[in-house]
C-alpha cells in the first residue's frame, strides 16, 4: 500500500472499494477494537459494530430524549382549542391540528392572523385565491394594510428592555427599552427620508450583530424600504456579488470589529465596496471598535458619521415622531440571498406580511414564546437567523444581540451570559455543538442554566450523538429543538415543538400549515425512506420572486423544475411515520447515488465524525464521461491524529455496520481543510465542481476559500 501527499491530500491506493474486495470479517475484527476503546463524550465510537450493536443503535435512534408537559398549557394547545371551537372540531393531538392545518390552509392562516394579534389598518378581503398552487405564488391577504415595523414596535411604550447587546471585547452590556428603541428607529427613519428614501428603496447594512443593524433595519421597514445586509466577515466580493444586484440608495457600516481577540479594520473594505455601488447616495459610518478620531472618511466619497446622519433627522429640539407607512402584506421587507457558492447569488425578496406571519407562528405557536422570555440566537447579519431572532420583539421577547466568537474569551462565554441575563432560548449552529464536545466542555457542571427552556439548533443536521451530549452535558429538561427550512422561506419547514416528544436524531414534527412530505424521483410520497422534500401547498413566506428575474424563470427553474407545481426544496429527507419526526440527510443538489443507491451525505457524517481521530469531514460524489458516479470521503484529523490504513479500514467497516456496504466509498483520503461558507455550512457542491475540474468563480461567500485548491488534480482521482 503506497502512501502519497499530493495539494494537502493524503490518500491510499489499492483501497477503491464496491463492497466486495475488502474482506468483512477483517474489517469486523477491526472495527470491533475501536469498540474495545471505550466512549468519548458518551458516544460509542465507529457506530454499530456488531450486529447486537447494530439493532441497539436502531433502538436509540427512536429513544426519548425529551417529553412534553402533560399539563398541556402550551400556546399551541390553546390555539387548538381556538381551532376546534371556531370551527367545531375536535382536534386532540398535534398530528391531528396539523393535518387539518394544511387540509384547510385558508382558514388556518387566518386563524393565525388572529391569535397572534397581528397589527394592521386594514384587515384582509381574502386570504388567499385556493385556485392557485405554490408554483403561482399567489398573493395572501389581500387588501390588507399594515407595517412589519409597526408590528414589532407595538410595545413601543413599555420601559421593558427589547434589546441587550454584547460582545467578546466588553464584559459590559448594553440595554435598550421598548420606548428607547421606538424613539431611536425614529430618528434613523427621519434622516432615511431627508436623505430622499421612498417606499421600495432599497438600505442595506455591512454591520456586526448589534444595536444599530436593528434600528437601521426597523427604520427602513417604517418607510417601506427594503432592508438588505451581509456581515463585515464577508469579503469585498461577497458583498458586490449580493449588493450590486439591487442598487441600494445608503449603506450602513462600521469602521471596524473585533473578532477572536483581534481588531480588524474595516475601512479598505468598505472604501472598496463602494467603488462598486454608484447608485450610493450616503455611506454612514459607525465608529464601532474605533474611536470617530481614529476613523478616516475623506477617501469614502458621501460618507457621513453616524451621528451627523442621525442630526439630520432632528427637527430642533424635538423628536421626530414614530411614522409607519401601511403596505399591502405583499410588500417586500428582505432581500436575502443564496449561498452563491456555485454562481451569482440570487435575490430572494421576502414580503413584509408573509415574513411577519410566519416567524410569529413559529415563536408562538410552536416555541410557545411570550412577552416573558429572552432570546439569543448566536448568528450574523449575514444569516437569515438573524431575521427570524429579531421578529421575536413583537412578542414582546427580549433580544440578546453577540457580536462576536462564541469561544472567546472562552468557549463558555455564551452559557455566561443564559446565567448572567436569564436566557430562556438559546440557538445556535449544529457545528458550534460538536465543538463544544469535542472539547469535552460540560456546561451542566459549570453553569446554572435554570432559566433556559429551549436550545435550538440549525445549519447543518444536528448528530444523534450531539442530542446524546446536549442532554447530559448541558441540560437534562431542555427542549432540544432541530429546526430547518432555509433562506428560501426565511424560516423553518420542520422544527421544535412544545407538545410532542425530542427523539434522538430527529426533527420534532412538520410545522403547521408546511404541507411538506418526502418524494422519490417519480414524485411519489415516501415514508421512512429518504426522498426529496418537497412542499405542495402554497405559503404566505414564499420568496415573492427574485429580483432582476422579471420572467420568473430564475425562481421557477430553482423550486419548480424537478416536479411541476410543487416546490422542492433541495434537500434530503426522511420522515419517521411512527414518531412524525424528521431526518435531514444533506442538501439534495449534493445528493449520492452510486450503485443506485441514494443516500445523504449525513448519513456518512454521522458515522465518521464519531471517531475521535475526525475533526471534520467532507464526502462528495465524482462523476466520468459516461455519467456513472462514486463517492469520495475526505477526512480532516483531529490535532495530533494520524491518518492511517488501520483508520481507513475501521471507517469503512463502520459505514458498512451503519448503513450498507455500497455507500462505503470509493477513496477514503485525508485533506487538510474542508471549505465552508461564512455562515457556516459545509460545501460539498463547489468541491463537487472542482473535482470535475471546473473552477469556482463565486469565492466570496467562502470563510476560507484557499481549502478549495486542496482538491485540485489529485493523481488518484483523475482517469475516472
Amino acid at each position: 500500500m503506497r502512501r502519497r501527499n499530493v495539494g494537502g491530500v493524503n490518500y491510499f491506493t489499492g483501497l477503491e472499494e464496491d463492497g466486495r474486495t475488502v474482506n468483512e470479517s477483517i474489517e469486523l475484527a477491526v472495527a470491533g477494537d475501536q469498540a474495545k476503546q471505550g466512549r468519548r463524550s458518551g458516544t460509542v465510537q465507529g457506530f454499530a459494530m456488531s450486529k447486537e450493536m447494530e439493532r441497539s443503535e436502531k433502538i436509540m435512534e427512536s429513544k426519548v430524549m425529551w417529553y412534553p408537559d402533560s399539563k398541556k398549557n402550551t400556546q399551541m394547545d390553546r390555539f387548538r382549542s381556538l381551532v376546534n371551537r371556531d370551527f367545531g372540531l375536535n382536534l386532540a393531538t398535534y398530528d391531528e391540528l396539523y393535518q387539518w392545518s394544511v387540509e384547510n390552509y385558508a382558514e388556518f392562516w387566518a386563524e393565525v392572523w388572529k391569535f397572534c394579534a397581528i397589527v394592521s389598518s386594514k384587515i384582509y378581503e381574502e386570504v388567499v385565491d385556493l385556485s392557485k398552487r405554490i408554483s403561482d405564488v399567489p398573493e395572501w391577504f389581500k387588501g390588507s394594510r399594515l407595517n412589519y415595523a409597526e408590528n414589532l414596535l407595538k410595545h413601543k411604550d413599555q420601559d421593558k428592555v427589547a434589546l441587550y447587546a454584547a460582545t467578546e471585547a466588553s464584559d459590559e452590556i448594553t440595554k435598550v427599552t421598548f420606548r428607547e428603541l421606538s424613539r431611536d428607529v425614529a430618528l434613523f427613519a427621519a434622516a432615511m427620508r431627508k436623505m430622499g428614501v421612498r417606499t421600495g428603496d432599497r438600505v442595506v447594512g455591512y454591520l456586526p450583530n448589534g444595536i444599530h443593524a436593528v434600528e437601521a433595519m426597523l427604520a427602513a421597514a417604517s418607510i417601506g424600504a427594503i432592508w438588505s445586509s451581509t456581515s463585515p466577515d464577508f469579503g469585498v466580493n461577497g458583498v458586490l456579488d449580493r449588493f450590486s444586484q439591487i442598487q441600494p440608495k445608503i449603506i450602513f457600516s462600521v469602521a471596524a470589529v473585533i473578532y477572536n481577540g483581534k481588531l480588524h479594520d474595516h475601512m479598505e473594505k468598505l472604501q472598496s465596496v463602494v467603488k462598486g455601488l454608484p447608485d450610493l447616495k450616503k455611506v454612514v459610518v459607525i465608529p464601532y471598535a474605533r474611536s470617530r478620531e481614529e476613523t478616516d472618511l475623506s477617501r469614502i466619497p458621501n460618507s457621513v458619521f453616524l451621528e451627523d446622519f442621525l442630526s439630520m433627522g432632528k427637527e430642533g429640539d424635538q423628536d421626530p415622531q414614530l411614522e409607519f407607512e401601511q403596505l399591502p402584506f405583499s410588500h417586500p421587507l428582505f432581500i436575502m440571498y443564496s449561498s452563491g457558492t456555485t454562481g451569482s447569488p440570487k435575490c430572494m425578496v421576502h414580503s413584509a406580511g408573509g415574513t411577519l406571519i410566519q416567524h410569529l407562528k413559529e415563536h408562538i405557536l410552536h416555541g410557545s414564546m411570550a412577552s416573558s422570555d429572552i432570546i439569543i440566537y448566536y448568528t450574523t447579519t449575514g444569516w437569515m437567523m438573524w431575521n427570524w431572532l429579531i421578529s421575536s420583539l413583537a412578542v414582546g421577547a427580549s433580544v440578546v444581540l453577540y457580536d462576536g466568537s462564541p469561544l472567546v474569551p472562552t468557549a463558555n462565554i455564551l452559557w455566561d451570559l443564559v446565567d448572567r441575563l436569564g436566557i430562556t432560548i438559546f440557538g445556535t449552529g449544529a457545528k458550534w455543538l460538536s465543538v463544544l464536545e469535542e472539547r469535552n466542555l460540560k456546561p451542566a457542571e459549570t453553569h446554572s442554566l435554570q432559566s433556559l427552556h429551549t436550545i435550538l439548533s440549525t445549519g447543518s443536521p444536528l448528530k444523534p450523538q450531539s442530542y446524546e451530549y446536549v442532554y447530559s452535558s448541558i441540560k437534562n429538561n431542555v427542549l432540544l429543538g432541530s429546526i430547518s427550512g432555509g433562506t428560501d422561506i426565511i424560516s423553518c419547514f420542520m422544527g421544535q415543538n412544545m407538545t410532542v416528544p425530542v427523539y434522538r436524531g430527529e426533527i420534532q414534527s412538520r410545522n403547521l400549515g408546511m404541507a411538506v412530505e418526502a418524494w422519490s424521483y417519480d414524485g411519489k410520497p415516501v415514508w421512512g425512506e429518504s426522498g426529496e422534500l418537497v412542499c405542495l401547498k402554497p405559503i404566505p413566506c414564499q420568496p415573492t420572486h427574485f429580483w432582476n428575474d422579471e420572467n420568473g424563470s430564475k425562481y421557477r427553474k430553482a423550486y419548480f423544475s424537478n416536479f411541476p407545481g410543487v416546490w422542492a426544496h433541495g434537500d434530503y429527507c426522511k420522515i419517521n411515520p411512527k414518531t412524525g419526526g424528521i431526518v435531514m440527510l444533506g442538501r439534495s443538489d449534493g445528493t449520492l447515488n452510486p450503485n443506485g443507491v441514494r443516500f445523504g451525505s449525513s448519513e456518512i457524517y454521522n458515522i465518521v465524525e464519531a471517531f475521535e481521530e475526525v475533526a471534520d469531514s467532507l464526502c462528495v460524489p465524482q462523476y466520468n464521461n459516461d455519467g456513472e458516479e462514486r463517492v469520495i470521503l475526505f477526512l480532516k484529523m483531529a490535532p495530533n491524529k494520524e491518518f492511517c490504513p488501520e483508520l481507513v479500514q475501521r471507517v469503512r467497516a463502520a459505514i458498512r455496520m451503519g448503513l450498507s456496504a455500497r455507500h462505503i466509498p470509493a477513496f477514503i483520503l485525508e485533506t487538510e481543510d474542508i471549505p465552508y461558507t461564512i455562515s457556516g455550512k459545509k460545501v460539498e457542491v463547489a468541491v463537487k465542481q472542482v473535482l470535475a475540474g471546473k473552477e469556482v468563480s463565486q469565492r466570496g461567500a467562502f470563510s476560507n476559500p484557499a481549502a478549495l485548491d486542496l482538491y485540485k488534480n489529485i493523481p488518484e482521482l483523475q482517469g475516472f
